[in-house]
């Protein structure tokens, strides 16, 4: 008891001092009443709904009843302790009328709570409602997001989806938590594209792009971004590892489920350094301009953005002359060079030999004839033919054997006994000892596309 009557002493004292030695109904200020205190004015009225300071110089209110007020609001703004003292610079909780939660409220130094409107306190920011409750979540069209601490996230979070029905529901078997990336700038905001040319918008961040959907959710896998000029509908996607960056170089992974037409259920594509795939004509449909150079390999495109393999058609440029070329097995998928062994479209293997452009070679090539990179034989049942192969606007012919050898400075004899001569490069000078009439040779064997 000794104890509480120092307490209250020591509060008369804040409120008093200066006026206690004055006449109660005579001199202006605070005096006690019972339990609480009361204000009187210079005429001796008692003040009420007007704020006061006491002897400390801090402020205290009078209610309608012209009683201090203590723990509680005042004009909905400002808060009394349990002293009657305005509270500023102070973070304070309520308890939320209806239900077992608390609410935090912050008091400026002018003792007024912050009310809608962003506060920056011990150097981080809070957002508060028109009530002045600190808000959590998501908020401001959910444009910003406050931690449960009510700080306001910067840079990359991972959080639930906006007005998501699923917080925090995991159920077994599950790999995603079902949240998502955002990005939120220095000041707060979060990261929205603002223009569409797809069905995404992209951003770089620290130099690295990122895809984003109109809610601001980091996207990975193939994305649809639309590309300008983009010549084959492949070139319209972009593909975003798990980490959200842009996927660069060679990758395999399964194909844009929308486009129809792969091979395989997972296919190896090539991205530029803007993350655009590789692609190219149609198969058949491709000129020597389509072949694209990765590092010590050449590769040719097709219009699904896959490296094409076996044999293909290739234009000359923009001529309409056309030669093979040969690009391996699936595994492979690179131009090749050199004697090959080649599957053609019917499913029959011949020989080929390509040169260092990857061209089908014309013409003899270590005493062999070959036709657009194909190896020119004479028919099992003739021993020895003439081949007629164009060589410009006129035509070249050669004698070869079953195994395409060319016949050089010879004579031989075809199996109905018809003699063949030939010149030092394996051309043909004598049929029957007469010369040629210039309709003796064949046409070549064109390679059996796909």
């Amino acid at each position: 008891m000794k104890r509480k009557g120092l307490i209250v002493l020591a509060a008369a004292a804040m409120l008093t001092v200066g006026a206690s030695s004055l006449d109660a109904w005579a001199a202006e200020g605070w005096a006690q009443a019972g339990s609480t205190w009361v204000y009187y004015d210079s005429s001796g009225g008692k003040v009420s709904n007007t704020w006061k300071k006491g002897a400390d110089n801090l402020w205290r209110y009078l209610n309608s009843n012209g009683e201090m007020a203590v723990n509680t609001w005042v004009e909905n703004t400002y808060y009394m302790d349990s002293n009657g003292i305005l509270v500023t610079d102070k973070w304070m909780k309520f308890k939320d009328s209806g239900s077992s939660d608390y609410k935090w409220y912050y008091f400026g130094s002018s003792g007024k709570a912050i009310m809608d409107n962003w506060s920056k306190i011990d150097n981080k920011w809070y957002y508060f409602d028109s009530n002045g409750e600190m808000q959590t979540g998501w908020i401001l069209d959910d444009m910003y997001y406050t931690g449960a601490d009510g700080v306001m996230k910067t840079g990359w979070q991972k959080l639930y989806p906006p007005d998501s029905n699923d917080e925090g529901r995991v159920t077994p078997g599950d790999t995603d938590d079902g949240k998502n990336w955002y990005y939120f700038s220095e000041n707060g905001k979060k990261y929205v594209p603002k223009d569409f040319s797809g069905d995404y918008g992209t951003y770089k961040i620290d130099g690295t792009a990122y895809c984003f959907d109109d809610r601001g959710a980091l996207q990975t896998g193939w994305k649809k971004v639309g590309v300008d000029n983009a010549e084959y509908e492949i070139q319209n996607y972009k593909y975003y590892n798990t980490n959200g960056k842009l996927q660069e170089g060679w990758f395999s992974t399964e194909p844009p489920h929308d486009i129809s037409g792969y091979e395989e259920s997972v296919e190896w594509f090539y991205f530029s350094s803007t993350g655009i795939p590789k692609a190219g004509p149609k198969e058949g449909e491709a000129s020597t301009s389509n072949l694209v150079k990765i590092k010590d390999k050449t590769y040719l495109f097709n219009e699904l953005g896959v490296p094409v393999y076996g044999l293909q058609k290739i234009r000359i440029g923009s001529s309409s002359e056309y030669t093979a070329f040969y690009f391996g097995d699936k595994k492979t998928s690179s131009m090749q060079k050199g004697k090959v062994k080649v599957t053609e479209g019917d499913g029959n293997d011949s020989t080929y030999y390509f040169s260092d452009s990857g061209r089908g070679y014309t013409g003899v090539k270590d005493g062999y004839l070959y036709y657009m990179g194909k190896l020119q034989c004479a028919d099992e049942g003739n021993k020895y033919e003439p081949i007629s192969i164009p060589t410009g606007s006129t035509r070249t012919t050669y004698v070869v054997s079953t195994s395409g050898k060319v016949s050089k400075s010879t004579t031989v004899k075809s199996a109905d006994g018809v003699k063949y001569k030939t010149g030092s490069n394996g051309t043909l000078l004598k049929v029957d000892e007469e010369n040629p009439s210039g309709n003796e040779g064949k046409e070549p064997s064109e390679p059996a596309w796909k």
